[in-house]
């Protein structure tokens, strides 16, 4: 599987999963449903983000570090848009770009470039 792929599916279920942990903030829970939705785009949009630059980039720690500041700086902006829950945000958006990261290095297929003669 592509590394571009790895990222998309892998950010769109942590995204998911990252969405659902507004559960813990019963302050949100009532907007439960659309915080996992945005969530869930958060998480595609960090796995794109990070799926092409492990394309690009062939170095497992530079590809974690990449992950966490696009899901670090993803759910910053987020938490900026809320006026609010930063710890609550910023957590597990940063953890989702560490997980993504590392998967997309460590298990993404490189793809094989045509020599032409």
């Amino acid at each position: 599987m592509s590394k571009p792929l790895i990222g998309v599916i892998l950010g769109a279920v942590l995204g998911a999963i990252d969405g659902l942990t507004a559960w813990f903030t019963p302050a949100v829970r009532d907007q439960l449903a659309g915080i996992v939705f945005g969530s869930t785009i958060k998480g595609i949009i960090a796995g794109v983000a990070i799926g092409f630059f492990a394309k690009k980039f062939h170095s497992l720690p530079i590809g974690i570090l990449f992950g966490v500041l696009v899901g670090a700086i993803l759910a910053y902006l987020v938490a900026r848009m809320q006026g609010g829950y930063y710890f609550e945000i910023i957590l597990p958006g940063t953890l989702v770009g560490l997980i993504v990261g590392f998967a997309t290095q460590k298990y993404g297929k490189q793809e094989e470039r045509a020599v032409s003669h």
